[in-house]
């Protein structure tokens, strides 16, 4: 799959705008995250804002009464407003006044509160990492299964992608530290058992197995935003409507002073879903304005698996 670069390219309503929300009192409330409610979707669910109104029905306040709201019914709008298609449904100009339009901590509230991913899911993902200073020319495609408690992941790189073929296994109930798969080069045809982040594990990403999958994104994106507050980063440079390979997002842009090594990226665009509180999509440039890693999510799909999944003697596997 000749694949350059996944680009950011504008369209009708495209990627990756997430509103003005980062204030002082944004990141401290970040500090407070709870590890649990990122690693467990499904525990973050309980009594949060986004998940109190049962029903997928459209809110009744307009989008554009929205920002008068107090926080919670905000939280509570941008929650039903999501799931019942109707941010999905609204033109490009109007859903970027809206998310300006929000309290700071709207946002980071929504997507805290989640779930920012699934118990367990499937999902495949468009994906490249520039390696020892080179950008590949073709992007991996993968399927990735994932559940969680225990994390257990299985992932196939596709044919039309590179490193096509490779499989990977993790159980950490099993061996937490260790992974069995096809890791590249030769090893692609002998399976074995490799360290989880040792330097076979990073010949093809500078991330650990255990970073595949949505709730990794909003990790990093909490992480990073409390330095943003540190150095007078409070909103994002720019909020746009885009479209990557088919996936329309709202979609916001850091630039963050003095770059890397202090920020993880000189410049960030984290790309939001329109019906579900998790990024999509997520492109990071270095202090030269290159890009360094680039993340799609292509299709998100709740799953129930059963042990086989995790299992290295599936019949449907290659190991």
């Amino acid at each position: 799959m000749p694949h350059a670069r996944i680009r950011l390219k504008p369209a009708s309503a495209l990627l990756l705008a997430c509103a003005a929300f980062c204030s002082q009192a944004f990141f401290q409330a970040h500090a407070q995250i709870s590890a649990v409610a990122l690693s467990n979707p499904a525990a973050a669910a309980g009594t949060s804002p986004v998940r109190a109104a049962s029903d997928s029905a459209a809110p009744a306040t307009p989008a554009a009464q929205v920002g008068k709201l107090t926080l919670d019914q905000q939280v509570r709008w941008l929650g039903r407003a999501a799931r019942s298609g109707m941010l999905a449904r609204m033109q490009d100009a109007d859903l970027v006044a809206l998310f300006q339009s929000l309290d700071p901590l709207t946002l980071p509230r929504y997507l805290k509160e989640g779930p920012n991913g699934y118990p367990s899911y499937e999902f495949t993902m468009v994906r490249r990492e520039r390696i020892k200073g080179k950008w590949p020319d073709q992007a991996d495609h993968m399927l990735v299964r994932v559940t969680r408690n225990p994390l257990r992941i299985y992932a196939k790189w596709l044919p039309d992608g590179a490193h096509a073929g490779q499989e990977v296994i993790y159980d950490e109930s099993k061996r937490p530290d260790q992974m069995y798969g096809h890791l590249g080069g030769l090893l692609s045809v002998v399976p074995l058992w490799a360290s989880l982040d040792g330097p076979l594990a990073r010949v093809q990403s500078n991330h650990s197995l255990r970073d595949l999958g949505l709730e990794y994104i909003t990790q990093q994106f909490l992480t990073e935003g409390k330095k943003f507050a540190g150095s007078g980063v409070m909103r994002p440079s720019s909020i746009a409507v885009k479209t990557v390979d088919g996936v329309r997002v709202v979609a916001f842009t850091y630039d963050m002073p003095g770059g890397q090594p202090t920020f993880y990226a000189k410049r960030e665009i984290l790309g939001l879903d329109l019906r579900r509180p998790y990024f999509r999509a997520v492109e990071s440039f270095d202090n030269d304005g290159d890009i360094f890693e680039s993340i799609l999510f292509k299709t998100i799909t709740p799953k129930t698996f059963d042990d086989s999944t995790f299992d290295p003697k599936n019949p449907d596997y290659s190991f």
